[in-house]
């Protein structure tokens, strides 16, 4: 298979920037290989030889190389380097071997029994983690991960997160316990204390609140039939969905999650319910149990796919949450080269500031429907810019960022007085008759009109604000949220104009 291929695709040029293919026939044919579904791209040994020979290098050259492997990663990644390259992509470094030697894998502790259980139930239709030999490693990884973390504990669901890495890494158990390692903190940041239902409470709420964000119409169902997300998310978000999906499915999710941030699963969930859609909409509240005790089967691509535009339309700090992983500090390892795009870096990550989100008691939070965003992130979304002595961010090139339109709904005498740049007044107080429908006016048609963007309320009042989007989300309107801390924390940045009065 291999001979017609061009001696110069074995030494691919790493620092020229216009080509990332040597220009020969068969990479025309590889440039249309990209194009097709990655279970085709896998079985393609032209195609895996280009990219096993590439990955190959960039690995070698981590971590100079890190920004090239996540571009690389952004295509696909071969399967042959995976495990490799979610070490990579996760930030594993350092001397991981003896980190792990010096782990006492042998004394019993009271875990040991749990771990026996859970082991033989864990993606046991796979040969290599149900051999003899697959058991012994799932054991030493998992208790090492347990005795290194004093502080968490090991819930159930811990195997079906380590069957990934272990079987990515089967001879190499060290990589696979710092993949682990490395993956807990950054996508489930104390899921495993011993008292985690503050933190599970929080991002189900948040969950539901994005389900209400991209589907209202879903999310109305769902909620009128008490279907909520505790009864089906949890083990979702638990196991990074390894529980619900067998192995060779969750190697594409992850290719994906891994690039993402920690609010990624999120989106995933949408999608995998996006997927269900027409059933559940259909389908009563006993029979949603059943379609979930036992999940038909999800086209992973059309997943992921989904998943990642379900991202792209949502702000930033739509999906804060509390109890997330708190702020690395600047100049950490992982810091690249480059500004990180909008969206790679954490809402978490950016320094904290007057017009970042305020945390909010889980009651609040959970008696909100929509989710609410920043004031950063409405003047970045926004791309206002203020006098010259008020720090605005850098103008960026318009694409990749949700559309948006701010709705302001304070009195019209109030938003004369004072005003975001391009936004649309309706005053709450006209806008709802008593049964909660939309009246007709100007205002609610020009609204209508705007139904495929982001929607942002704008109040002084919270209280009303949240109560016009849950209003909005009732009538099937996408995409809604609430500036958090209204237009009082609006007006401190001096971004509000003036109209100039009509003579």
């Amino acid at each position: 298979r291999l001979k017609d291929v061009a001696g110069e695709t074995y030494y691919p040029l790493l620092e020229d920037e216009q080509s990332s293919l040597p220009q020969s026939n068969s990479s025309n044919e590889l440039s249309a290989t990209v194009t097709l579904p990655l279970i085709i791209r896998e079985r393609d040994t032209e195609y895996q030889l280009t990219r096993i020979v590439l990955f190959d290098r960039l690995l070698k050259a981590y971590p100079y190389k890190k920004n090239q492997i996540w571009k690389e990663a952004r295509v696909d990644i071969p399967p042959l380097l995976r495990g490799l390259a979610w070490a990579a992509l996760l930030g594993v470094e350092g001397d991981i071997q003896s980190k792990y030697d010096g782990i006492d894998k042998d004394t019993p502790i009271p875990t040991d029994r749990q771990i026996e259980v859970d082991i033989p139930r864990c993606h046991q239709y796979d040969e290599l983690l149900s051999s003899p030999q697959g058991h012994i490693k799932f054991r030493r990884v998992l208790k090492a991960w347990v005795v290194s973390h004093p502080d968490l504990v090991y819930w159930q669901g811990l195997d079906s997160l380590c069957a990934p890495f272990l079987y990515l890494n089967f001879n190499n158990e060290a990589l696979a316990y710092a993949c682990m390692s490395a993956f807990i903190p950054k996508y489930l940041y104390n899921f495993f204390l011993k008292d985690n239902s503050h933190v599970i409470q929080e991002y189900l709420t948040v969950f539901s609140q994005m389900i209400a964000f991209h589907d209202p119409e879903l999310s109305n169902h769902l909620n009128e039939i008490g279907f909520i997300p505790d009864l089906y998310a949890i083990p979702w978000f638990l196991t990074m969905f390894t529980h619900v999906f067998p192995l060779h499915k969750i190697f594409h999710l992850w290719d994906t999650l891994l690039l993402g941030n920690s609010s990624f699963p999120f989106c995933i969930g949408v999608a995998i319910l996006q997927q269900l859609r027409d059933r559940l909409l259909a389908n009563g509240f006993n029979e949603c149990i059943l379609l979930f005790s036992d999940l038909p089967e999800i086209d992973i691509e059309r997943c992921v796919r989904e998943s990642i535009n379900l991202f792209c339309w949502t702000p930033k700090s739509a999906t804060y949450r509390q109890h997330a992983q708190p702020n690395k500090p600047v100049g950490d390892s992982n810091s690249f080269g480059k500004t990180p795009s909008y969206y790679s870096s954490e809402f978490q990550d950016l320094s904290k500031t007057d017009l970042s989100r305020e945390p909010l008691k889980l009651s609040e939070l959970k008696a909100e429907v929509s989710p609410r965003i920043s004031v950063e992130d409405l003047i970045d979304l926004c791309e206002l810019s203020g006098p010259a002595f008020f720090k605005t961010p850098v103008k960026r090139a318009r694409t990749g960022k949700p559309k948006i339109l701010a709705v302001d709904i304070r009195s019209l005498e109030d938003f004369s007085r004072g005003h975001i740049t391009g936004s649309i007044n309706i005053p709450y107080a006209s806008t709802f008759g008593p049964e909660g429908e939309l009246l007709q006016c100007p205002a609610t048609s020009a609204l209508a009109g705007y139904r495929l963007r982001v929607i942002v309320i704008l109040s002084s009042i919270m209280k009303n604000a949240t109560t016009f989007a849950a209003h909005l989300v009732k009538v099937n309107f996408p995409r809604v949220c609430v500036l958090d801390g209204g237009m009082n924390k609006m007006k401190s940045t001096g971004l509000l104009t003036v109209p100039s009065p009509q003579i």
